[in-house]
Parts: C-alpha cells; structure tokens; sequence
C-alpha cells in the first residue's frame, strides 16, 4: 500500500512538472549561465593579456622603476582606473541577464464602510487644491477683488507686449513651489483670492450599524452618480462635436481650424503669439466679467459657451430620435371608459416618474382640479419614501411612492396605491403646511441628510420624506412654490 502510495505521489509530481514547464524554465536558465560564464570568460581573458602586454617606452623624463621592484605612481592609478572600469562593465552586464516576467495579481479589497468613507474624504483633500484653483481663477476673472485683479491684469498685458507670457507663468510655478516650501517647513502663508472656509472632519466610526451603513453607501452612490454623470456628459458632447452629430455646430469648428492652420503657416511665430496672448488676455479679465454680468450679452455673442450648451448628449439624441408621444385629448367616451375601469398602473419602473402620456390623468389619480399639475421641475416627480411617524403599523408607516408639487398641493402617489384596495396616496395642501425643513433621519451619518420633513395641523409628528436622492433640489422647489402660495395669499 505505501508502495502504491508513493508511486502515485511521484507520478503526480511528475506530471506537474510536465505541466508547469518546470524542465524548460531549468534549460533556459542553464542557457543563460552558460552565455554569462562564457562573457565573464573573455572579459578575464581580455583583461589578463591587457596586463601581459609590455609597458610603454619610457620617455626621456620619466622616472625610472625603482630599485625595490615597485611600480611608479602613474601604473598604480592606470591599474586602478583598469581595475574600476572591469568592474562597471560587469555590473552592467548582470543587468542584461534575461528573467521571466513575473505576473501579479491584484487582489481587490472586500466592501468596508469604514475604508469607503476613508477613501471619500481622501478624495475630497486631494481634489481640494484643484478645486480651491478653479475657484481662484474665476474670483481672478470675476474681479472678485479689484486690486488683486487691476494688479494681475496690467502685469499680464505688459508681459503679452513684451513676449514674456511663458517666463512670467514658469516664475509664478516657481514662487508657488517656493510658497510650499515655506508651508511644509511650518509657516502660515495665506495665498488665496478667496478665503477659505475649513470644512469640519468627522472622525471614522468603526460600529455602524445596518442601516447607517445603508444610508452611506446611498450618500457614496448619489456623489458617485453625479460626477459620472457629469463626466459622461462632456465626453458625449466632445464626441457629437467631432462627429458632425449637429453640423451648424462642428461647421464652425471647422472653419475655425482652417482658419488657424493658414495663420500658423503664413504669420510669423512672434505676432502669432503676440496676437494669442492678447486675446487670451481680454477674455479673461474682460470679455468673460462681462459675459457674467450679463447673461443675455453671452447667449447671444460668447460662441463657445452657445455650442458647448447647444450640443447633444446620446439620451438626449435617443429622445429626439424616438417618435413623438402626442397628448391624447379624451373624448366624453373616453372619459365615461375611465370612470368605470381602473387606470392603469404607473409603470415607473424604467424612468422611476410618470411618463409624458400618462400627465392626463393626474388629477384624476389625486382627486384634484384639472389646471392641477406637476410643476416643470418635477414632471416625473421625485422617488422617495414616506415615513409617517403617527402611524404604528409597519405597511403604514413607510411607503414608496413618488413626490409631485403642484401649485397649491404637494402630492405622494404610493408605489402600491393601483393595486391595494384601499388609496394610499397622500395630499397636502401648501397653505396647511405650518412647517417645512430638510431633515437628516439618522444623525450619526455624516452629511445633510436625504429628507424633506413636513408639518401640518393634522399630524402629531412631521411627515418625513425620506432616501430622496434629489432632496436639496425638491426642498428649493417645493420651499419657492410654498412662499410663492403664501404670498399671493396674503396680499390683497
């Protein structure tokens, strides 16, 4: 049996060694010490007949060997320096001697809501000088401050005339290189147009329960939508642009880079740069405060901005590539056919809002007026759920549905309001609201929240709105809408 055993375990490492190739990686390792014992061969063989060689005819006056044999001072430092160079040459022979590649991989790190929080805010201090950049740059475009801008504005014209653009940016790298200097080595410079404000750290909780964990990873996802959002918008404009997607649009590119190409080849170097740094002069300090203090001057004559805004994304592209979806106008047949069956559902499961066909019935699903309807911020109304503190039973006290502002009514269609027997929606008017706030359901996290809480004279407890991804968004439009009300209210 041990026989069997042990012919068995050698088999089996003879077959790995079969499959891993571990003879070939041996022969070509062989290969390689041969071809370096061989080069190491004629290197010593070099050198050995180097120093066999007679020495050169001394000249008249050179001193001659001494009588103890010794060699004089100037073979000692020929010797040496032979004797270094030998040893570099073969220094950098080892370094051409060949080695698998050895292959890594990277193992990826499990979901942590502490090393996500973590990696939020080194996210956040490492985009903090690029941000507080852009934030200076445009207080410098806006004039934020006068003097700082006056100043910054004579330096660069006369820097423009006199061709000295490119050293005066390479001194202002230098100084601020210099700036950090200084800062690293413990002193308190302050070089910003705009104050800054220190944002407060909340240290790292290492016990978070299920649901704190839950609300931020839903905090990280929102952060997370939005910039990709926001990137995948310009990549997709970049590429329509090139892609003749709106030809009066790339046209004037076009023409713009034809236009360039001939200046390029026929003005001299020095005006061609004279002629850019002049302009890009005037539109920062001057033509782009301008077109910021007045918006309808840069709809109208600020050609970048008008193509940038003009251009397309690909939903965009997919919505007006798809048919038209007209309003339907019901009849009286049609209107006696939805009082006797029930409406459809809502069907939010792609879009997450009412579809454009389905804004006729709006009034119907909430028992309203039909000038009643969602207002232009909110045509597909905000997904949230409602937390309504003064019930006790578990499928009253939170429910999903949709948040709509009209108006005068803020509405909540609840996700299960077409198929219980029972409605669930929930409509209050503005002029009942006695109060309306943002409100932060656990207030461990870190953040403002994610929820809009509601008081009327009717409820104990506020009403709270809550995992509502656009929540600063909706408490704008819904607070304008409700002072909106107020005030016409209360004037005469």
């Amino acid at each position: 049996m041990a026989a069997e055993v042990q012919d068995f375990i050698e088999e089996e490492l003879r077959r790995l060694r079969e499959e891993a190739g571990v003879e070939a990686l041996k022969q070509e390792v062989e290969k390689e010490r041969c071809k370096r014992l061989d080069v190491e061969t004629r290197l010593n063989q070099l050198i050995k007949t180097r120093s066999e060689d007679p020495p050169p005819p001394l000249l008249p006056n050179a001193t001659p060997p001494q009588a103890d044999g010794t060699e004089p001072q100037r073979e000692t430092v020929f010797s040496r320096l032979r004797r270094s160079w030998s040893e570099r040459v073969s220094s950098h022979l080892e370094d051409f001697h060949f080695q698998p590649e050895e292959v890594v991989t990277e193992t990826e790190e499990p979901l942590s809501a502490k090393r996500l929080t973590e990696n939020m805010r080194r996210l956040k201090r490492g985009l903090k000088p690029l941000t507080n950049f852009k934030r200076n740059l445009a207080a410098l475009s806006s004039w934020f401050s006068v003097y700082t801008s006056g100043i910054a504005f004579i330096v660069y014209m006369n820097a423009a005339w006199y061709g000295w653009v490119i050293p005066v940016f390479l001194f202002l790298a230098i100084l601020r290189l210099s700036l950090n200097y200084l800062i690293s080595r413990g002193w308190r410079i302050q070089w910003s147009i705009v104050p800054q404000v220190s944002d407060s750290l909340e240290p790292p909780k290492d016990d978070l329960t299920v649901s704190e964990k839950f609300q931020l990873v839903l905090d990280v996802a929102q952060k997370a939508q939005n910039l990709f959002g926001k990137m995948a918008d310009i990549l997709e404009k970049i590429k329509n642009l090139f892609m003749w997607v709106q030809p009066q649009m790339t046209q004037k590119l076009y023409v713009g880079l034809w236009l360039a190409f001939i200046s390029s080849c026929l003005l001299p170097y020095d005006l061609l740069g004279f002629t850019i740094g002049l302009y890009a002069g005037i539109k920062f300090f001057i033509i782009d405060f301008l077109y910021k203090s007045c918006p309808k001057l840069r709809a109208k004559y600020d050609t970048p901005y008008i193509i940038w805004t003009s251009l397309p994304t690909d939903p965009q592209l997919k919505d007006r590539g798809a048919p038209p979806l007209h309003r339907r106008t019901p009849s009286t047949a049609s209107r006696s056919y939805r009082a006797t069956s029930p409406p459809p559902g809502p069907g939010r499961e792609e879009e997450g809002g009412r579809n454009n066909s389905k804004k006729g019935a709006f009034h119907e699903v909430f028992n309203l007026d039909e000038k009643e309807r969602p207002l232009a911020v909110c045509e597909n109304g905000w997904r949230c759920c409602l937390i309504n503190r003064d019930r006790k039973t578990p499928s009253d006290y939170i429910r999903n549905g949709v948040l709509y502002v009209t108006e005068n009514f803020l509405c909540f269609e609840s996700s299960s309001s077409r198929s219980s027997a029972y409605k669930k929606n929930k409509v209050i008017a503005l002029l009942d609201i006695t109060d309306i706030q943002k409100y932060k359901v656990l207030s461990v996290l870190p953040g403002s929240g994610m929820g809009i809480s509601i008081a009327t004279p009717s409820t104990q407890k506020p009403m709270v709105f809550g995992a509502m991804i656009h929540r600063d968004e909706a408490f704008e439009a819904i607070f304008s809408q409700y002072s909106k009300t107020l005030t016409a209210t209360s004037d005469p």
